[in-house]
């Protein structure tokens, strides 16, 4: 992944096996999609979202699913990890179906996708999150950054979608 800094923190699961700790960044189109797998169903407190419109920056703090250790097959126990995500290069921020209001409001988020504008390389960025909200940013060009925290847990159930239970 261009722009890819990998960092191995190990944080330990119920059963002892380490959790590697993720520091990704995206550049492009194909890294945003790399950070959208990994932050798929993460769940964010609308309090913990914030515009930075002086920096053009937009922050949010919240709790990944940590997909891969699931994945595994090895019995592992599924894990969250406290994860930060922004999003640099941020003209403006849009919002649909969400309360702002309502800061301890809970969002879980489906996917990132990006939109090319007519002159590249700027964009918008939508993160869509269930119940029809979705968060546009309108971007000079890709540049967002992933990382957990440090804080992991293992957790007793697993996100599942409408469409795996058929």
């Amino acid at each position: 992944m261009q722009g890819q800094e990998d960092t191995a923190i190990p944080a330990a699961d119920a059963k002892g096996k380490a959790m590697e700790l993720l520091k990704l960044a995206a550049l492009d189109e194909d890294d945003l999609r790399i950070i959208s797998a990994h932050m798929q169903d993460a769940h964010f407190r609308l309090g913990d979202i914030t515009w930075l419109r002086e920096k053009g920056r937009f922050v949010l703090v919240g709790n990944r699913y940590e997909w891969l250790s699931h994945m595994r097959g090895e019995g592992d126990a599924p894990m969250q990890a406290r994860t930060g995500l922004h999003f640099d290069h941020v003209l403006s921020v849009k919002a649909r179906n969400i309360r702002q209001e309502a800061k301890d409001g809970v969002l879980s988020l489906l996917a990132i996708a990006f939109h090319p504008a007519e002159e590249p390389p700027g964009g918008f960025i939508d993160l869509i999150f269930s119940g029809d909200a979705c968060i546009r940013l309108e971007v000079e060009c890709i540049e967002a950054w992933m990382e957990d925290l440090g804080e992991c847990w293992c957790v007793d159930c697993v996100p599942c979608h409408e469409d795996e239970k058929r």
